[in-house]
């Protein structure tokens, strides 16, 4: 069952409060109907990316941004696995190392953009410095502030380059939150996850909700729109997630390349 994925846009110059946004909204569907619309969607995603990776004229950029705990790793394990990995990369960013500092901001990110041909996803990136940086207050006003306007330009420059950029916002409740970072303390196998930082930035929750807030009023474009996901049931996200992915890329509408070869006469001497 499609659903309406338009409705999860925001609309370029649009205001955004992200308390009028549902986090549980499930699209009236039942888990098990998800899941198993999420199967055929694998295969359609595959199906994408092996003519992706043959024209070998475009590429998808992905971007997933959320609160800690927000589901960024779930969505890549759960949605991303329709992908070759050959052709598909994944880019963690967390605070910048030595020599990535000493480059601009945008330096890092630009470096690991996908090749013609290929899917680059990103969890958390470059608008961790409209997020972090302001909330924490890392860099003064003035500096951030500008930024917005970097990235549109840099996200311009790669959709008018060939590559489609896909950003996801997932937007998970307070309440939810608290309830995975606790689930992480009950789990043995989720300790290595569990970071004193995460418990302390919920202290800057409001902050960071209106960081992200501007962030989507700011960023959100014809060329590179901001979804906003509903995060609290990961089935409905992963869903959501794959269905958004597969309507960009028949938006792509990437073609076979012809043949270089004679195929009758080759086929004609292997018979």
């Amino acid at each position: 069952m499609n659903q309406n994925i338009e409705k999860f846009i925001i609309k370029p110059g649009s205001k955004v409060n992200l308390k009028k946004f549902d986090t549980s909204y499930n699209g009236k569907l039942q888990k098990e109907e998800a899941k198993s619309e999420l199967e055929i969607i694998h295969q359609k995603m595959s199906d994408m990316q092996y003519k992706i990776h043959a024209e070998k004229k475009q590429a998808l950029l992905i971007v997933l941004q959320a609160m800690d705990a927000g589901g960024k790793d779930g969505t890549i394990r759960d949605v991303m696995y329709g992908f070759n990995p050959q052709g598909c990369k994944v880019k963690s960013f967390r605070a910048p190392n030595d020599v990535e500092i000493n480059h601009d901001y945008l330096w890092r990110v630009h470096m690991v953009i996908p090749a013609r041909g290929e899917i680059g996803i990103l969890n958390r990136s470059h608008y961790g410095d409209v997020l972090v940086v302001r909330v924490h207050n890392l860099v003064p006003p003035k500096q951030w502030s500008k930024r917005y306007e970097h990235i549109n330009n840099f996200e311009k420059m790669l959709t008018d380059e060939g590559v489609r950029v896909l950003k996801l916002f997932l937007h998970i409740s307070k309440e939810e939150q608290r309830k995975r970072l606790y689930k992480r303390l009950e789990n043995p196998l989720k300790h290595w996850k569990v970071d004193e930082a995460d418990f302390e930035e919920r202290k800057f929750w409001n902050d960071y909700v209106k960081a992200h807030e501007q962030m989507l009023e700011k960023c959100s474009k014809p060329w590179s729109p901001w979804y906003v996901i509903p995060g609290d049931k990961k089935w409905y996200r992963n869903l959501l997630v794959g269905q958004i992915i597969t309507k960009t890329l028949e938006d792509m509408n990437p073609k076979m390349p012809k043949s270089t070869i004679n195929v009758a006469k080759f086929k004609g001497q292997y018979q």
